[in-house]
């Protein structure tokens, strides 16, 4: 067995056993479901000449600047609550709380000091998410307006929101601060574009960003001619994916699962890719994207590692696509991952800015492994033909995932 079909088998048995309590979940069968796997591939060539990132973004016309440097890993996604007023049932978290605005495991208690820390690992995009940013709209005021007045001008900023508690005035606070974006998931709204049109004229970008929803195909296709008139430049369809909080609502649905890095909904891709077609077919004045879960773990998570290790290694030290440090020794290999937490009395590394003081912390992401002569040039091969050639070997697939972003959406 190849390495690679060692780790697809790990993922399902990891997977089986995270939702063992869950029986009635019809995870994938490449012989039951050859049928979606042929309509799937058929998809994927159609639109082979319209990939982005590796293969993971299908797209059709363009994507939005916001998506474009979320691919390049320049992006802060900032939870500005996690509360949210709306009751989808594909919501992969509860949402029921005010907590302090967060980013991967930060959290931020002043506008200030995400401002700094925006400027201190040079990202050059934001996104104010939740939750429901307009629960908290003040807020996002106060930290729009010291993003504006502390970061550069051309830092890009967007917000996502449900639109139930969207109003003229809102918006045009939002406009006069500088917001360039907003993206709306309808399907909090039974798919209403009222909202959407009320943003039309206000915010420069108007987007609609949801999930892709298998049994809402065909209304979507009915729904693109409108979202254009509505002022829609954009719409980003994203993988429905099953965790322990949406499962006893999603796992009502006749869907099947994927067990990858989490349990994925394969009528969802195909959902996206059908709507990307059909837009291509029909030559609409609309951008279309599918923003996988593939290119989420990948891209997003490399983009963010790679941001942070710049920032905080030795300048002898080699950071590599996926944003660990490789540290190549004779024969002996190693990865780290760097990373900031808040502030930790136990660590002692930190980082001491104004605002805000954090913690720097180094995982060993493989420990030290010594090289035979034969298994040193392997690797080093390895390294310089990048990602096309996937080693068979276990531990050269180890090392392979380690130094690169998979291309492609994973294949079944």
């Amino acid at each position: 067995m190849e390495a690679s079909d060692i780790y697809d088998n790990d993922l399902i048995n990891k997977n089986s056993q995270d939702f063992i309590e869950f029986p009635q979940i019809k995870w994938f069968n490449a012989y039951r479901d050859e049928q979606l796997i042929n309509r799937r591939a058929d998809l994927l060539d159609f639109t082979n000449d319209n990939l982005l990132f590796k293969g993971t973004k299908p797209f059709y016309k363009q994507i939005s600047k916001g998506c474009k440097l979320c691919g390049a890993g320049f992006w802060s996604c900032l939870f500005i609550t996690g509360k949210c007023n709306a009751n989808c049932f594909y919501c992969p978290t509860s949402q029921t709380h005010d907590d302090l605005p967060t980013t991967q495991g930060l959290s931020f208690e002043s506008a200030s000091a995400y401002a700094e820390y925006v400027n201190h690992f040079k990202f050059k995009g934001v996104g104010f998410s939740g939750g429901e940013p307009f629960l908290v709209y003040d807020r996002v005021v106060e930290f729009l307006k010291k993003l504006r007045k502390k970061c550069s001008p051309d830092l890009y900023v967007w917000l996502y929101t449900n639109g139930i508690l969207v109003d003229e005035i809102k918006l045009k606070k939002l406009a006069s601060l500088g917001l360039n974006e907003i993206r709306f998931d309808i399907g909090a709204t039974n798919f209403s574009l009222d909202k959407v049109k009320m943003a039309k004229g206000i915010i420069p970008n108007v987007t609609i960003e949801i999930p892709a929803i298998p049994e809402e195909l065909e209304r979507m296709k009915l729904l693109l001619p409108e979202m254009i008139k509505a002022g829609v430049s954009n719409l980003n369809l994203h993988q429905l994916r099953l965790t322990k909080y949406n499962a006893p609502k999603l796992l009502k649905r006749d869907y099947t699962y994927v067990a990858d890095e989490r349990p994925l909904v394969l009528e969802s891709e195909i959902m996206a890719l059908e709507l990307i077609k059909y837009a291509m077919e029909a030559h609409l004045e609309m951008g279309i994207n599918y923003c996988s879960f593939n290119f989420k773990h990948r891209f997003q998570k490399a983009g963010f590692r790679s941001q942070i290790a710049n920032a905080l290694a030795d300048d002898s030290e080699i950071i590599n696509t996926n944003g660990f440090v490789r540290n190549l020794k004779g024969h002996h290999l190693s990865y780290e991952r760097i990373s900031v937490t808040d502030f930790d009395n136990q660590n002692g590394l930190s980082l001491d800015l104004k605002y805000k003081k954090y913690s720097v912390k180094r995982d060993a992401i493989m420990k030290n492994i010594e090289l035979s002569p034969q298994l040193l040039s392997e690797v080093e091969t390895l390294i310089s033909e990048g990602e096309t050639r996937i080693p068979k070997d276990e531990l050269l697939y180890k090392i392979w995932r380690m130094e690169h972003i998979e291309n492609k959406l994973r294949k079944f």
